[in-house]
């Protein structure tokens, strides 16, 4: 390389500064994101909101404790931002429900005081108690929103699947897995269910595929399902070539040794269809170094990157991210509940820009934006 050519490169790295990411991203990737210092973090733990929990009968701080993971969609010509938030009681330390923050701008939220989905003595309670409502995705359909969300009741995580038709009533339908093969899936450990759809004037609108709609899933590699309703999942498994474990689950990609996604891979926001395939934005997490992980970032550190999916095949790979496109480098991304950490789950596309919400240290909430 020429020292010209050089200095050139380097001109533009300090214009561009450390906050924008993926200068040289391959065509098919969605970028440049700018985290935005301006107003990270977005959302804050609050020590002032009470909420009524139907399930312990009494009176909790119910965001108190940390706030963080959210979805993202468009309505009514305005962004709502469905959260994570935990108090600070009971044997988890933080029973999790989900709130609801709205913005006109993307970068300025108005919170409600009450959550909008929680642990009740419903359908889901033995599912839900006491770890609660986890880390929420959220897609439409005909009208209706259908949400995934992750339940913990202290032994397994298990996606569940909740639909409404205007974010505040909500009928729970239970395990998503829970009816496959006359309940063969129901105590699968998974998590992460991010729907594959297709964006319609900035809405994120679930897509059959070859008649069926399609979900990424798992935190370890990260794996398909099908459904033919939204509500009732199938994992796709390799009987035939015995997938893995004893659920022969097929697995779409998973960890690399060397690179940031060393240790786990898992889905962010909901997929969706673009030019070329279908476009996974995912979550990884970063092995020791001595034992197979990136030597630049820490072990355990959480970063971003994307994969491009065959849009008629979608188990089938077609590109991948080499780099991170966002890693930890702001304090309340590196300090928190669990250090390290960006987290990647909310995605819109709102008034010609492109936001990108995600948990910071499992404490707060930041957004980056094209």
């Amino acid at each position: 390389m020429s020292n010209l050519l050089i200095a050139l490169v380097l001109t533009l790295l300090s214009i561009c500064g450390s906050n924008s990411f993926a200068l040289y991203q391959d065509d098919w990737q969605l970028g440049n994101f700018t985290k935005q210092d301006s107003v990270n973090p977005v959302l804050l733990p609050l020590n002032t909101t009470t909420f009524f929990c139907p399930v312990r009968r009494e009176f909790v701080y119910w965001e108190k404790k940390d706030v963080f993971n959210p979805t993202a969609l468009v309505r009514d010509g305005k962004i709502h931002l469905l959260y994570r938030a935990e108090d600070d009681v009971g044997i988890f330390a933080g029973t999790s429900r989900i709130g609801l923050a709205i913005s006109e701008d993307g970068l300025t939220f108005q919170r409600e005081p009450l959550p909008i989905f929680y642990p009740d003595n419903d359908i889901a309670t033995e599912y839900e108690w006491e770890g609660g409502c986890e880390d929420p995705r959220i897609v439409e359909y005909n009208g209706t929103y259908y949400m995934t969300y992750t339940a913990y009741d202290g032994t397994v995580a298990r996606l569940l699947v909740a639909s409404s038709p205007n974010l505040r009533s909500w009928t729970k339908h239970g395990p998503l897995f829970g009816r496959a093969q006359n309940g063969t899936y129901l105590d699968l450990w998974s998590k992460s269910g991010a729907i594959v759809t297709e964006l319609q004037d900035e809405k994120f609108v679930a897509k059959q595929i070859n008649g069926k709609f399609w979900m990424y899933w798992g935190d370890t590699n990260i794996y398909a399902a099908t459904s033919d309703n939204l509500v009732d999942w199938t994992p796709i498994t390799d009987n035939e070539n015995g997938g893995e474990t004893e659920y022969n689950l097929t697995a779409v990609f998973g960890p690399r040794r060397g690179m940031f996604d060393s240790d786990l891979v898992e889905p962010g926001p909901q997929a969706f269809i673009r030019e070329g395939g279908i476009l996974l934005i995912y979550n990884s997490r970063n092995r020791n170094p001595s034992d197979g992980g990136d030597p630049a970032l820490p072990e355990g550190t959480y970063s971003a990157g994307q994969v491009l999916l065959n849009a008629t095949n979608p188990t089938q790979l077609i590109n991948r991210s080499e780099e991170y496109f966002m890693t930890p480098d702001r304090d309340y991304e590196i300090i928190g509940q669990v250090n390290n950490v960006v987290f990647v789950e909310g995605l819109v596309s709102y008034k010609n820009s492109w936001y990108l919400y995600y948990g910071t240290a499992d404490s707060k909430i930041a957004v980056a934006a094209i």
